[in-house]
């Protein structure tokens, strides 16, 4: 099984900045893929960025330019940093990751943290 722990979350005013952070944990051989996803009340649970095993990226177009998404893969965590928040930023994060297991198939399953509040507001 794989654990994810996040921390970073918070209330920030408008034109802030926040860090995220979520590291991985468990029987774990390879992790494919980590990202962050966001969901706001009465939404559905969306991307916000991603870092894939070879370092391609990719970002929602809300988010290009004022968020960055970087993996330390040797410690098997990710980092999200956002500048510039906005109100609709506001939502709760969870961290993601696409992970093989030790023993397991050579197929990744999804795991996902318990999320956290980030609120901005003035």
């Amino acid at each position: 099984q794989v654990q994810l722990v996040e921390s970073g979350g918070g209330l920030v005013q408008p034109g802030g900045s926040l860090t995220l952070s979520c590291t991985a944990s468990g029987s774990i051989f390879r992790i494919n893929a980590m990202g962050w996803y966001r969901q706001a009340p009465g939404k559905q649970r969306e991307l916000v960025a991603s870092v894939a095993f070879g370092g391609s990226t990719n970002y929602a177009d809300a988010v290009k330019g004022r968020f960055t998404i970087s993996r330390d893969s040797a410690k098997n965590t990710v980092y999200l940093q956002m500048n510039s928040l906005r109100p609709e930023d506001t939502a709760v994060y969870y961290c993601n990751a696409a992970a093989i297991l030790i023993g397991a198939a050579w197929i990744d399953h999804n795991y996902w943290g318990q999320g956290t509040q980030v609120t901005v507001s003035s």
